[in-house]
Formats: C-alpha cells, structure tokens, sequence
C-alpha cells in the first residue's frame, strides 16, 4: 500500500492506523500547494479531488477520505481491535465519531487554514470549536479513549485534528482533559512512529 500524505495533515490519523496494526506500506509525501509528488507525479492524477490522505492498493485502486482510509485499515487486521466488528452497534458508535470529528472538529479548525478567511469567520470557527470542545471534556468523562478503555481509529483522528489547535497557537487550558486525553495518545509508540516519519518529531 501507499499512503499520500503532507506532515501533520488529516492523512496523520491513517499513518498512526497503519503503524498501530504494523501493515507494510510506502509513504508518498504530496506537496499540496503544487499538487505534485516528491518524485514530480501530478498528484490529481492520483485523487482528483486534490487534497490528502489518498492510499493506494496493491490492486492499483485508491481509495480516499480519512474515515474510510481508517476503517479499511484497521479491518485489514482485525485482531488489532482499533475498530469493532462491522455490523455491531459497537461499530456504529465508532462511525458515529468518525463522522463527528470530520464534520465538526475537522472541517471547522480546517477553515483557519484558508488564508482569505475574514476575522469574523475566524472567530466564528474558533469560539465553534471551542463548544465542541465541551462536549468531548463531557463525552469522554473519565474514559481514557472515546470508546472506553481501548485505543480506536476514532482516537487517532481526534488527536490528528487536535493537533492543529497548536499550530494555530488556540489557547487549550480551558480543556486540561483533551490535553491529558492528547498527551496519553502522543505517547503510543506507533503515534511516535508515525510522527517520526513525517518529521514532526526528532
């Protein structure tokens, strides 16, 4: 397998699965702005949506978008347990926060990426994450993960997404949960790993 990523990107998350469930893959760094590949490959070629974590199959296939890189992965092996069983309530709870975490987390700190975003906007988002803040501090209790007691792709998104409040340098102290929540995954050797072979750690 192939995964096309940029460091620290949302494709972070599928990097982490992959290295949680010790699958063989390649990583292709994709340069986002030109759209071209380290090696000079027209990365539309690859997506034609443009945008990263695309991961292509042995069989020459691509698939793309995070939430279902992450379950492809994670059900390529099972035993791992980073996701329930298809057809279980257990799996529609953890869809249920994949898709919170794209819809909600994802898409509004990935608006402050925009650099033609207005500072009203910008607050808007802002002050918008910070109420879906308060409710992981509320959904996550005195849980380790989302799930409960064991590690999850859901996990892995979430701290990816996490991530960026730092970049943006957002003041996190009014949620000291999400920073223990975040500091507990940064310490999983296959979230070093992974971050390791982006760059983003020595």
């Amino acid at each position: 397998m192939k995964l096309y990523y940029a460091p620290g990107a949302c494709s972070m998350a599928v990097n982490i699965t992959l290295h949680e469930t010790g699958q063989k893959f390649e990583l292709v760094k994709v340069d986002l702005r030109q759209h071209k590949t380290e090696s000079g490959e027209d990365y539309y070629q690859i997506n034609p949506k443009g945008y990263v974590p695309a991961l292509g199959l042995d069989n020459g296939e691509v698939l793309t978008e995070d939430a279902v890189l992450l379950q492809y992965v994670a059900d390529q092996k099972p035993e791992s347990g980073l996701a329930p069983r298809a057809g279980t309530l257990e799996r529609y709870r953890l869809m249920e926060w994949l898709n919170f975490i794209s819809s909600e987390i994802h898409k509004t700190l990935g608006a402050l990426f925009n650099p033609k975003i207005t500072p009203e906007w910008k607050e808007d988002r802002i002050a918008l994450f910070g109420r879906r803040c308060d409710y992981l501090v509320k959904a996550l209790g005195n849980k380790p993960y989302l799930m409960g007691d064991k590690f999850t792709i859901a996990d892995a998104y979430l701290f990816t997404i996490l991530g960026w409040a730092d970049y943006f340098k957002l003041d996190m102290g009014k949620w000291p949960a999400l920073k223990q929540y975040a500091g507990r995954i940064a310490a999983r050797p296959a979230v070093q790993a992974a971050m390791k072979a982006e760059g983003l750690i020595k």
